[in-house]
C-alpha cells in the first residue's frame, strides 16, 4: 500500500514546461546508513543537471554560487530513474538561475513518477581564469 505522502508526489505526467537534462540510476554505494541515496549525493547530481542550461546560455564554463532553495520531498532508492527536469528562472549580466525538479520512476510504483527533490540554484559564468564573465547577449536579428 502507498503512504499518503507519496500518493501526494505522484505525478500525473513530466514537467513539458522544462527541459530534461539528466537522467541516472543511483546505486547501493550511494546509499545513507538508513538505505536510502545520500541526501548529498542527490544535491551533487542536481548541481551538474541544474548547470546544463547556464552553460549552454553563457557559452563557457559555470561555477554554482548560490542555492536559494533545495527541497527533499520523499525518499530516493536504489533502482529508482531518476529524471532531473531544468527551466531558466533568470538571465542576468553574469548569472543564471535555474530552478530543477527531480522525478523518481519507481518499478514498485508500475512506472508512476514522484517528484522527490525541488532546488532553484544560481551559477555564474566564468572564464579560463575562475573570474567571473559577461553572458553574451543574444544576436536581436536570430531572437
Amino acid at each position: 500500500m502507498t503512504d499518503p505522502e507519496t500518493l501526494r508526489t505522484i505525478a500525473p505526467s513530466l514537467p513539458v514546461d522544462k527541459e530534461l537534462v539528466l537522467r541516472v540510476i543511483p546505486m547501493p554505494g550511494d546509499t545513507n546508513s538508513n538505505g536510502d541515496i545520500f541526501g548529498g549525493w542527490v544535491m551533487a547530481q542536481v548541481d551538474l543537471a541544474g548547470s546544463v542550461l547556464p552553460a549552454r546560455i553563457s557559452q563557457g564554463r559555470v561555477a554554482t554560487v548560490a542555492v536559494k532553495e533545495f527541497i527533499f520531498k520523499q525518499p530516493v532508492r536504489v533502482g529508482d530513474i531518476l529524471s532531473f527536469f531544468a527551466r531558466v528562472n533568470r538571465v542576468g549580466n553574469t548569472s543564471v538561475t535555474v530552478d530543477v525538479e527531480v522525478f523518481a520512476e519507481r518499478m514498485s510504483l508500475q512506472g508512476q513518477h514522484i517528484k522527490v527533490t525541488e532546488a532553484t540554484l544560481t551559477y555564474v559564468a566564468i572564464d579560463d581564469q575562475g573570474h567571473s564573465r559577461a553572458i553574451p547577449k543574444k544576436d536581436a536579428k536570430k531572437a
